[in-house]
């Protein structure tokens, strides 16, 4: 899989309800720039490939081979005036890939919540209906390869001038 025509397919961050820019802009380390009133919130997501021991920023891997893991970094930086109250960002999943089970980290005291149904829906733990021996239905838990995104969310405020980072892997199948 080529990892620049993956990366240009995929939107991979999302803000305060507002899709923010292309994944080539991101993948390109831009800052994007949210304007919310007082808070200015710039993000950049970057990427690694860990790849035999090592870890090669996105940008200068030319493909990824079924099994890699990708891992991305979201870093938020409020440059404005005041709190950004009720902060979220959203990683994506993208397709051809699986995330990693455990693997999402954030700074403070962040929410981990995911989706399974492109964002219209999170929740901590994901269910999905299975049909039983007998003909019910039961809620399980939802396997991780049916996960589209991750979302991060602070109850803090992001003070002027605070910085955050969160983090999920993702395995190429």
């Amino acid at each position: 899989m080529k990892i620049r025509k993956h990366i240009r397919r995929l939107p991979m961050v999302t803000l305060c309800l507002l899709v923010l820019g292309s994944a080539a802009a991101f993948a390109q380390k831009k800052f994007m720039v949210l304007r919310t009133g007082l808070p200015e919130v710039k993000v950049l997501l970057s990427g690694q490939v860990e790849r035999e021991n090592s870890r090669i920023p996105v940008e200068q891997a030319d493909a990824v081979k079924p099994g890699e893991i990708l891992d991305w970094i979201i870093t938020s930086e409020n440059d404005g005036k005041g709190p950004a109250r009720e902060y979220k960002t959203v990683g994506q999943i993208p397709p051809g890939t699986t995330f990693v089970a455990g693997s999402a980290t954030a700074d403070g005291s962040a929410t981990v919540v995911y989706s399974i149904d492109g964002g219209k829906s999170f929740s901590a733990q994901p269910t999905v209906e299975e049909k039983q021996e007998d003909g019910t239905v039961k809620r399980v838990p939802a396997p991780v390869s049916l996960y589209t995104q991750v979302r991060y969310e602070w109850a803090d405020p992001l003070a002027e001038g605070g910085k955050l980072a969160a983090s999920y892997k993702v395995r190429v199948k």
